[in-house]
């Protein structure tokens, strides 16, 4: 068993990762959603990330508050530069994860849905490790 310590710093990490995985998720899709129909309107939102209506207007406010996003009356919500460059860097670990996953043999819906959780768990120097082996993988 490892030091308490060491033991309250890991935990006291994944209770940090799952409070920003719900941030992570919610500019990921924005910017999707921005990208591909030209608005995130809160109502879309909720219905894509399986929430309450109020639940997506908490978390938007949420947002806000921390710089990651605007909302414009009868427009919809928009990421700030801060958001879109957060949601450009989730969808990046995102992507890797999935690659990963590919990699040693799962299918492709297990992948992508096993790396909607590990893409916000997972460490940079992990992170790190998973590209190394997959660009060593793809120079063999």
């Amino acid at each position: 068993m490892p030091e308490e310590p060491t033991q309250a710093s890991r935990f006291g990490k994944a209770r940090s990762a799952q409070s920003g995985a719900l941030l992570e998720d919610y500019v990921e899709l924005i910017s999707d959603l921005l990208t591909n129909g030209g608005e995130a309107r809160p109502t879309d939102i909720a219905r894509r990330l399986g929430v309450a209506h109020a639940t997506a207007i908490k978390t938007i406010g949420r947002l806000k508050r921390e710089g990651l996003a605007i909302a414009k009356p009868y427009r919809g919500v928009f990421l700030t530069e801060a958001g879109e460059s957060l949601a450009a860097r989730v969808r990046a670990r995102h992507r890797i994860v999935v690659d990963l996953l590919l990699a040693v043999g799962v299918p492709t819906e297990a992948a992508e849905a096993d790396a909607e959780g590990i893409e916000h768990h997972v460490s940079d120097a992990t992170l790190a490790a998973f590209g190394r082996f997959l660009r060593q993988r793809a120079e063999k």
